[in-house]
Formats: C-alpha cells, structure tokens, sequence
C-alpha cells in the first residue's frame, strides 16, 4: 500500500455544531495520522483558489458564502491510501445518498452544508495542502 497525505477540511457546520472532536476521533480510530491542524477562517481569496474549479457554476456564490461564514479546521492527515480511506469515511455529498456509519451518513443534513471536505485525488491533495498548510510535515 502507498502511504499518501490528504486535506480534510471541517467546514464551518461541522464547527458550529461542535463534531470537530467527533470527525478527528474517527480518523484517529482508523489509524490514520494527523501530521498537522490548524482553525481559521476562508478568506474570499482561499476560497476562489481552493474551489478553483467551481468558479463559473451557478452553485459557486452559495459556496463561497458558506466555506467563509466561520471558521473550518483543516488536516493533514496521513495513511496507506489516505485519499481512498477519508472519502469513504466521509460518505456521499449528499446526506440523503451517505451510508449509514458514514461521517456524512450519521451527521449529515443538507448538500450544501456536508460538514467536511477531502481531496478528491494524489494531485488536488498535494495543490490543496499547499494552500492551507506552509509545510504539513
């Protein structure tokens, strides 16, 4: 197996309704290692270069206006197939489609606050670190 690091964001619902502690005992439960955390709040300026991708969807201003409305905690976190492993046990986007037992499945309400967000692949995980994170090592 290929040892790999991964972004893990808290959205701002996750904080608000106070499963921050929850979130990172399932990821210390299954092992993986959290090589850095830090609580911030999204800037305008991060939010456009985290969601890059998303910038010309309709959706993008609801986005923006969330992922800014308070403060996230944001991990590095590391394992073998980190990346696989955190977005199976983040659930699906939507709370209605998360498997029970999921992050999303259990604590989830609406798609447009889903509590986390984890890098999709090797390269948005290494683009998405450097953003939030000088040096995760």
């Amino acid at each position: 197996m290929a040892t790999q690091r991964t972004l893990v964001l808290v959205k701002p619902d996750g904080v608000r309704r106070r499963l921050v502690g929850e979130i990172v005992r399932r990821f210390e439960n299954k092992q993986l290692d959290i090589v850095a955390m830090k609580m911030l709040t999204v800037d305008e300026e991060l939010a456009k270069r985290h969601y890059e991708e998303h910038l010309e969807k309709p959706f993008f201003p609801e986005l923006l206006s969330f992922i800014t409305s308070g403060p996230v905690v944001a991990m590095c976190i590391e394992g073998d197939e980190v990346i696989t492993v955190v977005r199976d046990m983040m659930g699906a986007t939507d709370p209605k489609k998360a498997a029970p037992g999921t992050i999303r499945g259990e604590f989830g309400i609406i798609t447009t606050e889903n509590l986390v967000h984890g890098s999709d692949g090797p390269e948005s995980a290494a683009r998405e670190l450097g953003l939030f994170f000088d040096d995760p090592t």
